[in-house]
């Protein structure tokens, strides 16, 4: 069977909300008309060995009636906003149709024989169209074996007049029902099943490629925090998840360190106020974490009754933080500037936008890494604010790193990487112990719990010897760019 499939560019916004919040909505009178509910149901299919998925794909059948539509996307998932190709076709039947018009087949033709069925989504869908927006309200479950999720979402998707309209729908939505920027499709909720349990979500590596500009790579790299940071905010909330909770905060100092690296990137007015309302978010989380990091040390009562006293009060302003009003506002703010903000209209920037991204990373790490190497000299004898200075410094170079890991791909940058980043992360951990033994003693008076652990005289001269060796062995390492 020959079949024509149809190729379109999607983009649509993603907001999480809960059961009673989707009520809420329906019941309001934001959204005009009463659309009857469509049943669906969909097939989602991969190999064993889930080729589809790394290979940035996903196949399904839906299924709405007696009507079955055939789904091909190739990834394009930011963090809310969905900007992907896609080819679609109705096929008679639940099994896929495999042939020279969609991109499976010539990937993987070798291959096209072990695709089967790997998961199914179930979804009670309502639409409308509102102002060149179309309004999908899903409420369903992915389901793996004896497996399965929840989900409740809306969907924005732009298909005609001005694209900003989707972000001021989104927070009239806000507004009825309090929303969570979304960040997994339902083909992802699924996979997620096929695998252990996940709690804790650390960073990814960025998509990049040489054909980006600096402005592209940019907005990658803060997609891909905003992404890192909402995988992990259900642990923190269900279940006061600790590594979850910091995953979270260092998805948002990722944040931040990007917008300071990439300062020269953009001219736009709206970058101070942003980036004091994720230092605020990342406040909040941070007295949470600064207990957990007192708790690994205290095994003795009563200093540890009194810090586990401590951490419920501090989850719940973590709570109560992520999930207020101006959190929510914050995601959407940084969604809509990311996607459109003036720093990509402006001409002030225009040659600062236009720099390869290869061109503009190689100039980054130049200058992150000569910082720390003049920070770092004598690094036994610095003091307490010295060293606490050269720790976000190398933090900053750390994450520069990572960010740009996928432009250098050739045999002997990726072992230089390598090196380079794991005297980069040792010198980080030794910077990260020192400044929470010099912490300690504040949190705990803050707290208002006698310190009795700490012992720093006697410690600190060893961490600082270890400290300055792992710092000689990042300064030794070859850089990996050129």
């Amino acid at each position: 069977m020959t079949t024509k499939a149809a190729m379109s560019l999607e983009m649509e916004l993603k907001l999480e909300l809960t059961p009673v919040g989707m009520d809420a909505l329906l019941a309001s009178d934001l959204l005009s008309g009463v659309p009857a509910p469509a049943a669906q149901r969909a097939i989602y299919f991969d190999t064993p060995d889930r080729a589809l998925l790394e290979g940035g794909l996903s196949l399904r059948i839906r299924r709405e009636g007696d009507r079955r539509v055939q789904t091909v996307k190739a990834s394009g998932t930011t963090a809310g906003l969905f900007v992907r190709p896609e080819w679609e076709f109705e096929v008679p039947d639940d099994r896929p149709v495999l042939d020279h018009t969609i991109p499976v087949t010539a990937w993987m033709a070798e291959r096209i024989a072990e695709i089967a069925p790997a998961f199914t989504v179930e979804n009670e869908r309502r639409q409308w169209a509102v102002d060149g927006i179309e309004v999908s309200l899903d409420r369903g479950r992915a389901i793996a074996g004896d497996r399965e999720t929840p989900f409740a979402e809306v969907e924005l998707e732009h298909k005609d007049g001005d694209p900003a309209a989707i972000f001021a729908l989104a927070r009239g939505i806000d507004a009825i029902a309090p929303v969570q920027l979304g960040v997994q499709s339902k083909a992802e909720r699924g996979y997620r099943l096929l695998g252990p349990a996940l709690t804790v979500t650390k960073a990814h590596r960025v998509a990049l490629s040489e054909e980006m500009t600096a402005a592209t790579a940019f907005q990658a790299i803060g997609f891909a925090c905003l992404r890192h940071h909402r995988l992990n905010v259900p642990a923190v909330l269900d279940n006061r998840d600790a590594g979850a909770l910091h995953q979270a905060r260092v998805a948002i100092r990722r944040l931040r360190s990007a917008l300071t690296i990439h300062k020269g990137v953009f001219v736009d007015d709206a970058v101070p106020r942003l980036n004091a309302e994720l230092r605020w978010l990342a406040a909040e989380l941070g007295k949470a974490r600064d207990i957990d990091v007192l708790l690994k040390r205290f095994g003795q009562e009563p200093a540890r009754a009194q810090l586990l006293d401590a951490r419920t009060a501090a989850y719940d302003e973590v709570a109560a933080a992520l999930q207020s009003s101006r959190a929510r506002a914050l995601m959407i703010d940084l969604i809509e500037w990311l996607t459109m903000g003036e720093w990509l209209r402006s001409a002030a920037n225009e040659d600062a936008r236009s720099m390869p991204a290869s061109a503009f990373a190689a100039r980054t790490l130049r200058k992150l890494r000569k910082k720390v190497k003049r920070q770092g000299l004598n690094l036994e004898a610095l003091d307490d604010e010295s060293r606490h200075e050269l720790r976000k410094s190398a933090k900053k170079l750390r994450y520069a790193t990572e960010f740009f890991a996928a432009l250098y791909g050739a045999k002997q940058e990726r072992k230089r990487y390598k090196r380079f980043l794991s005297g980069l992360e040792d010198l980080q951990e030794s910077l990260g112990e020192l400044n929470d033994l010099s912490a300690a003693s504040d949190t705990l008076r803050r707290l208002g719990i006698a310190d009795t652990e700490t012992h720093v005289p006697e410690r600190k001269p060893a961490m600082l010897e270890h400290a300055a060796d792992h710092y000689e062995t990042l300064i030794d390492a070859k850089r990996f760019w050129t």
